[in-house]
């Protein structure tokens, strides 16, 4: 009699559990579309990483080679792609995206596909592949490996005909097939004009979301690397930011339009759609000199700690990922001053955000869908978020903090795996008995996955922060309040 006693109270106990699991599961909040796949949250999160640009430019001082360079001009005295990948490492970047092809249509690795490459010049006397060299750094440190293949070939005679896709194609299969997997792979948009083309040197014009049949070429990398992110062309998993000054609007939408027209819309990039029916999150790309290959003439002219910061507010701190690019020098080397600013910022960007205030106070919210959404998630790690009731499109938090506290920094992060939703915020902050709006130039607008404000130090036993929705109710992953700087 005992031992059914006890089953019938461990099938009641498991009924129960099943029960609460389900009436926890039915209060979860809606999704809010569009949404985005598991590999974008995934880049999202990735936040910083490096571009490098190299190759025939870097010794013959120009931006776009024309296409008729030598490749024996290509001749490094000390290429080590472990040093790039350590400065990198020590500088935060996740990750790194190699020029294996610019403009000239200069091939980095032993491609079969033209005599326009590595093969033909001193480098190791012709059985080099910087390409391969890199991506066995990277696998050897354990910074992710990306490649940049321009569209656009100076060089080749069939650019602008049908004979020149079947290479280009040719030329990612082969890049794929050999150093996958990839995190992300970029299509630039500079598409057709002037060149020299196997010696024709004359200008050629495509329609870029015709010529190149850019779904084809995104079905090769994904064969190879299903998680690599797509810049560019028709088909891209994320969006350009719409210019190379490494600064996001402070509104920033992830969703946006597919339309080809609309891909190349430099207002409506720069602040992404509310609307929109795809989610492509946006990406900065700004280089830490003010060239993207190496020239000894902007020695001097290297972005410092200050800046740096300034970038990574204006694109990280406004929901975009920071691609930084490091131009290595004739030797094969990422200068000693791009080395120094670089790392001494991250260790700028740690230190600023090394002790949240918050951690230990009270938090309060005007709404709750429940225990397993509490307002105080947001001080939390791990899997969990604070979400409020439907229909509540004004959501208030408010910290108290055990004594009065300093903090000049707010970071905010949204749960993007329900959909972006915030589209405007405030934040008050009390002391001596009295509620006060923080001072700052940052608009408070959307949030997505990281918004950050700066504003002037404040001494404060309460933080108050409301935010208004677009749609759906607030979810909301972390808060944090920061000292930051001397």
């Amino acid at each position: 009699m005992k031992k059914y006693a006890r089953l019938l109270c461990a099938s009641l106990l498991l009924a129960m559990a099943s029960c609460l699991v389900t009436l926890s599961c039915s209060h979860r909040p809606e999704r809010v579309y569009p949404l985005p796949t598991q590999q974008q949250l995934e880049w999202q999160q990735l936040e910083t990483y490096a571009f490098i640009h190299f190759g025939l430019n870097t010794f013959n001082d120009m931006e776009w080679g024309y296409g008729d360079t030598p490749a024996e001009t290509f001749n490094p005295t000390d290429l080590d792609c472990e040093q790039w990948v350590l400065t990198l490492k020590a500088a935060g970047m996740k990750g790194v995206i190699f020029t294996a092809k610019h403009h000239d249509g200069f091939c980095l690795w032993p491609t079969e596909t033209t005599d326009y490459n590595i093969r033909h010049t001193p480098y190791k006397d012709g059985q080099g592949d910087v390409v391969g060299e890199l991506c066995e750094a990277c696998r050897k440190h354990g910074l992710r490996f990306g490649l940049y293949l321009s569209p656009w070939d100076r060089h080749q005679a069939d650019y602008g005909r049908e004979g020149y896709v079947a290479l280009y194609h040719q030329q990612i299969q082969e890049l794929l097939e050999r150093y996958s997997p990839l995190f992300e792979f970029w299509f630039d948009g500079a598409n057709g004009g002037d060149g020299w083309y196997g010696g024709a040197c004359e200008k050629r014009a495509i329609v870029a979301s015709e010529y190149y049949d850019y779904e084809k070429a995104r079905d090769i990398v994904w064969r190879h690397s299903p998680q690599a992110a797509i810049f560019g062309g028709t088909v891209p998993t994320l969006r350009w930011i719409g210019n190379e000054r490494g600064w996001a609007a402070a509104t920033q939408w992830c969703s946006y339009s597919m339309d080809y027209q609309d891909l190349n819309n430099p207002k409506l990039l720069a602040t992404g759609l509310p609307d929109g029916e795809a989610w492509l999150p946006a990406e900065v790309d700004v280089s830490i000199r003010p060239g993207w290959f190496y020239h000894s003439s902007e020695d001097s002219l290297v972005k410092t700690v200050d800046q740096l910061m300034e970038l990574y507010d204006h694109s990280v701190g406004r929901n975009a990922n920071l691609l930084l690019n490091f131009p290595v020098n004739k030797e094969g080397r990422i200068p000693a001053i791009d080395s120094a600013n670089a790392v001494a910022w991250h260790q700028r960007l740690q230190s600023d955000f090394a002790h949240n205030v918050l951690k230990g106070s009270e938090v309060h919210a005007n709404s709750t869908r429940g225990r397993g959404f509490k307002a105080s998630n947001v001080l939390k790690e791990g899997n969990c978020y604070w979400a409020v009731e439907d229909g509540v499109t004004c959501a208030e938090l408010v910290f108290t903090l055990k004594e009065p506290t300093k903090m000049n920094t707010l970071v905010l992060q949204e749960r993007l795996s329900m959909g972006q939703r915030v589209k405007s915020f405030s934040v008050s902050y009390h002391a001596n008995g009295h509620w006060l709006p923080i001072e700052t130039e940052e608009p408070m607008t959307t949030i997505g996955h990281k918004r950050i404000i700066r504003f002037q130090p404040v001494t404060a036993d309460q933080l108050r922060i409301r935010l208004h929705t677009r749609k759906g109710p607030v979810c909301l992953d972390r808060v944090g309040a920061y000292l930051a700087g001397d």
